[in-house]
């Protein structure tokens, strides 16, 4: 009972930061079966992440698999160091002691990070930076206020600027940030940036779970086995009983 409790209160932090500043979340309508989008937000993770966060619990090998990539452009375009094999887990160069000293905290393996918060809130997240002077990397974030993280997809969306809102608050007026604007530098529009990041949400949505789709559908084979072995036995217990009744 003790360890359940103990559980318990690991998990609370973890639940606490999922529900962020309790913004709404956007859809973010990914889909797994999309191969283009996946391989686009492999593309996507491997050059704006990696560099920081890893996905030490899957193999490159795997992911090109899985993603239809074939071995030599996964090695050529997805793995960096020429040290590294098609068979070794996606783990980055960073030591934690200096990502520790670097941003306060070691950078968060990304692995099991969609099954944690959820793809919208990831995809949200995302796409809710603004810079922020008054910030260690010059930008907050909407749903992860006072995150410690730069905008790694400005080079993408370009310098979102906060869109406030004022409310009166015991008879004092105060701005709120609740929404962006991009100010049009970035290598998207508003369009193509918010399916990049669907991309890459995609992408790790499949980290978290590599066999979803294959899982769902062995579902789909068990539930018809079950029927057709229901309606078997239905029929079997009345030529059993036939008699006796």
């Amino acid at each position: 009972m003790k360890k359940w409790i103990v559980m318990l209160f690991a998990l609370l932090p973890s639940l606490a930061m999922a529900a962020g500043a309790n913004v709404p979340l956007d859809a973010a309508n990914n889909d797994l079966s999309d191969k283009a989008s996946l391989q686009n937000g492999a593309k996507l993770f491997m050059n704006y992440c990696f560099g920081c966060h890893s996905t030490q619990y899957q193999r490159y090998g795997r992911v090109a698999q899985d993603l239809g990539i074939p071995d030599d452009l996964m090695k050529q375009n997805l793995i960096f160091d020429p040290a590294v094999k098609i068979g070794s887990l996606m783990e980055n160069a960073i030591p934690d002691e200096s990502a520790a000293k670097w941003f306060g905290a070691p950078p968060p393996d990304l692995t099991l990070v969609a099954r944690v918060r959820g793809t919208d809130w990831l995809y949200t997240y995302l796409r809710s930076f603004y810079a922020d002077p008054s910030r260690p990397f010059g930008v907050n974030n909407i749903v992860f206020p006072s995150v410690g993280m730069p905008h790694v997809l400005e080079e993408l969306q370009g310098v979102p600027q906060p869109v406030y809102e004022t409310h009166m608050v015991d008879g004092e007026e105060h701005r709120v940030v609740v929404g962006t604007q991009s100010d049009g530098r970035g290598e998207l529009n508003q369009e193509e940036f918010d399916t990049a990041v669907r991309d890459l949400v995609n992408f790790l949505e499949y980290s978290g779970d590599p066999v979803k789709l294959e899982r769902h559908a062995l579902g789909w084979w068990v539930m018809a086995f079950l029927v057709i072995f229901t309606i078997v036995v239905v029929f079997l217990k009345k030529e059993y009983w036939r008699d006796v009744h």
